[in-house]
């Protein structure tokens, strides 16, 4: 299929916006607030269509949400009380309802993964896959077209973590990108069958941010009263690639032994397929894994260049690594890639297409710590 004959494709002309803030967390949240208010409210009015359309499979309302996305905030508040700051910043600066922005930060909790709506794709190589010997990472952010427009790239100077530079969307914590540090995490939504109520996964992701070492950011995703688990692609500027397959109650941890590795949005060990929910539902998660797998294993000269092509990869479209919302009809099924980064961590580089790749440019933004 020709690039012209995919409808629904907007075209950004000009970069994400980059904010930088600096501070507590409680005034980084304000900073993004202010700095990105219509975003922020954009995407609470979005979550808002979302509950609605889903009202038949989910029977919940917006103020049932907030009920319940509030018995998660205990958890979050014992453990993590400095990114639970952060979203009160981001709900004081954008001028929003603070329990707008804790649904918004447990969505996937409280429509307990019945929407099925997050179908990313990540990967890394090391030095041994690369033509330069760059570590690199690279993610394919799939979620709703109508957050589209709200997404933002943060370079954050926290007073007490490391510097760090992320990607994000409206009210969200941001999780996927890199630190001062050396250490770089992309999230693969999975979903297990033993979710609970606990500290919310985007919370759980947040944290690894703050990391000084591969086994602190290890350890950090399998934290004590976690309500449920991400996939965590971590990468450290040394070459060491892991994945760490996450639900409520157990995990694995995998290893890129051969230099790469891949992660979509089903579990890939053994003991982890057990407690998977729904299999049959991630069929093309299985089909993006094994397509990216490949077109990796194909060179061991990798470049920046040679993994933005595997992200404007078309096979299985629209449910592809580049994926389109095409059809547009269900309200529960028309995710889309909103936007797609390579991380060089080797430069500590963020190359970031705002939108589909395979019909928008790259922009770099580089973490001066």
């Amino acid at each position: 299929m020709f690039k012209h004959e995919i409808p629904n494709t907007p075209i950004h002309n000009t970069p994400p916006p980059l904010i930088e803030v600096s501070g507590t967390h409680r005034e980084m949240g304000r900073q993004i607030g202010e700095a990105m208010q219509p975003q922020i409210q954009n995407s609470i009015a979005n979550a808002h269509v979302l509950i609605d359309a889903a009202y038949g499979d989910l029977e919940l309302t917006w103020q049932g949400a907030q009920i319940q996305s509030r018995k998660y905030l205990p958890f979050a508040e014992e453990r993590y009380p400095q990114y639970v700051d952060e979203m009160r910043g981001i709900a004081e600066g954008a001028n929003v309802s603070f329990d707008d922005i804790v649904v918004l930060n447990v969505m996937e909790a409280v429509t307990t993964d019945a929407l099925h709506l997050t179908r990313c794709t990540s990967m890394a190589v090391n030095e041994e896959c690369t033509a330069d010997g760059h570590i690199l990472a690279a993610h394919n952010e799939d979620w709703i077209p109508e957050d589209e427009n709200d997404t933002y790239v943060i370079s954050a100077k926290p007073d007490k973590e490391p510097p760090f530079l992320a990607m994000t969307y409206g009210g969200l914590l941001p999780n996927v990108g890199f630190n001062a540090y050396g250490i770089c995490q992309l999230i693969d939504s999975v979903y297990p069958s033993d979710s609970r109520v606990g500290i919310p996964r985007l919370v759980v992701a947040r944290a690894v941010l703050s990391s000084k070492r591969i086994s602190g950011a290890i350890g950090r995703t399998l934290v004590q009263h976690r309500a449920a688990g991400y996939n965590h692609l971590l990468v450290h500027e040394s070459g060491e690639i892991y994945s760490i397959e996450v639900s409520a109650r157990n995990f694995e941890i995998l290893y890129a032994h051969d230099g790469y590795m891949v992660h979509t949005n089903h579990y890939i060990d053994p003991k982890m397929k057990k407690i998977e929910k729904d299999p049959e539902e991630l069929l093309s998660s299985r089909v993006r894994y094994f397509r990216a797998s490949r077109l990796l294993r194909q060179s061991k000269q990798h470049s920046i260049k040679s993994l933005q092509a595997i992200q404007k990869d078309h096979v299985n479209i629209p449910n592809s690594i580049c994926n389109h919302n095409i059809e547009g009809l269900d309200p529960l099924d028309r995710e889309k890639t909103i936007n797609a980064m390579v991380i060089d961590l080797t430069l500590r580089e963020m190359h970031i297409v705002w939108g589909n790749p395979c019909e928008n440019a790259y922009h770099t933004y580089h973490l001066n710590a």
